[in-house]
């Protein structure tokens, strides 16, 4: 539980500082933080409970994707203010760099196992964006 608090903590300040760096309007900065550990956040209980990692990133994800929608449309802004910073805690650069690693020590087997877990991971990534994107859009039509 602890663990988990810090996690979130640090996501936070992490999406923060991005968000900084990418030039988030101030007034947008804590909305974009929120986003990114709340997405962790729901990682990390997801992980917990004993989802499988790809099906934790998409439920992640899904939060992710939802908050940003909702923040643009309640504080009249663009979603990617929130979505690319917010993604940034969910982004699989361990899975890259271990395929990379694993293709210069030239283990095959362990650069391809690494190579697939982390298209899982971006793939649902991808697809939970779409998913609500294209709810929003569906919603906004009628």
């Amino acid at each position: 539980m602890i663990r988990m608090i810090i996690q979130t903590i640090g996501a936070f300040f992490s999406v923060f500082t991005l968000s900084v760096i990418f030039g988030v309007p101030k007034k947008y900065l804590v909305y974009s933080s929120l986003t990114g550990a709340a997405g962790w956040c729901v990682y990390l209980v997801l992980s917990d409970l004993g989802w499988k990692e790809f099906l934790a990133m998409f439920g992640a994800t899904i939060l992710v994707a939802l908050m940003s929608n909702i923040f643009a449309r309640v504080l009249k802004s663009p979603v990617s203010i929130y979505l690319i910073p917010g993604i940034l805690p969910l982004v699989p650069g361990l899975g890259m760099y271990r395929t990379v690693y694993y293709i210069m020590q030239e283990e095959n087997a362990m650069a391809g196992y690494w190579f697939t877990n982390t298209m899982q991971i971006a793939g649902m990534i991808a697809l939970a964006i779409f998913f609500v994107d294209t709810l929003f859009r569906t919603v906004r039509k009628k």
